[in-house]
């Protein structure tokens, strides 16, 4: 770990510890230390630049939900500390909604969704970030419909015109991280059966996953076996036909005392000309930035996590629509 602080053993007990220091710990202004002054985070609801939005969005977050935990369930990780790391870190949180803030007035409701972010780091600085939060199961809980609840961002942030734009090709910004991941294996099968299912090809499920594959997708979703990798796939995939899938970043894995796994970032990137989980086809733009972790086993795949932000497609939808009021 050469260039990072030494009371951290690996590269995974550093995200996972400085995470639980910032968080946790309430103790916010160690992102002057851990974070670059000019990062640039990217997620499904905005892109910014620097430090001090990160900041600023921490205590807004904390100050709603003031007793959020974030448990880290996995890192998958490449790269090494002279070059740069690249960690794809997988986080189950909890909070409770008990201040006003963005989700509306208090509701006192326990909350339970899961969150990837991929960050790049160098020298114990994080400078560049990629955050999937699952948009779509928080609201769900606060017994919102993700439409609803990005119809009502879109008018409290003052319409189509002026609200926050999400992520898009148009706006994203390059930031010092350009790397790809690493061509192990288990990286290298799992964007291949993904190409394969996001080209048609959904008889790759039953070849590639286990029967008995446990499955926790976008929106809160809980599921198993083949029906359910099919129903998730298929519901996305048919709602934009024509867009293009891209697989943007790869990690293989294979460490001690775990099984192989797998993280890969992709963009599904187009028009909403199908019919599918997001209604009648509008015509609409939509860029889908996603994240998917996976374990294999004697089987197949035997473990899958796939967020992207319910909210955010329905805000790219509806601006689109103009179907606000």
């Amino acid at each position: 770990m050469k260039g990072f602080d030494p009371k951290f053993k690996n590269f995974p007990d550093y995200i996972i510890g400085i995470t639980k220091e910032i968080w946790e710990g309430r103790n916010i202004a160690l992102l002057h230390e851990y974070y670059d002054k000019d990062i640039v985070v990217r997620s499904p609801s905005s892109v910014v630049i620097g430090n001090q939005k990160v900041i600023d969005a921490t205590i807004s977050t904390l100050a709603e939900f003031p007793d959020r935990t974030l448990y880290g369930e996995d890192v998958i990780w490449s790269g090494n500390p002279n070059l740069g790391m690249l960690s794809s870190h997988r986080i189950q949180s909890t909070a409770s909604h008990i201040t006003p803030g963005i989700y509306g007035n208090p509701s006192g409701k326990k909350l339970n969704y899961r969150i990837i972010a991929d960050c790049h780091a160098k020298n114990n600085k994080i400078d560049d970030e990629w955050l999937i939060r699952d948009q779509g199961a928080i609201v769900k809980q606060l017994d919102w419909d993700p439409k609803d609840f990005a119809r009502d961002l879109i008018s409290r942030e003052g319409g189509p015109e002026k609200c926050v734009k999400p992520y898009s090709y148009d706006n994203d910004i390059k930031g010092p991280y350009k790397g790809k991941g690493n061509d192990n294996e288990w990286g290298e099968l799992f964007s291949d059966i993904l190409n394969r299912i996001m080209s048609a090809d959904f008889s790759v499920i039953s070849k590639e996953y286990d029967r008995a594959v446990n499955l926790e997708y976008a929106g809160g979703i809980s599921d198993v076996s083949h029906s359910g990798v099919d129903n998730f796939w298929m519901g996305l995939r048919s709602s934009f036909p024509s867009s293009e899938f891209i697989i943007c970043h790869q990690i293989g894995l294979n460490e001690n005392k775990m099984p192989p796994r797998a993280a890969v970032r992709w963009i599904l990137n187009g028009k909403h000309d199908g019919w599918g989980i997001f209604g009648p086809p509008t015509g609409a733009n939509v860029c889908i930035l996603g994240a998917s972790h996976v374990e294999f086993g004697h089987y197949g795949i035997r473990r899958e996590f796939t967020l992207f932000d319910y909210v955010s497609v329905w805000k790219q939808i509806l601006i689109h629509t103009g179907e606000i009021y």
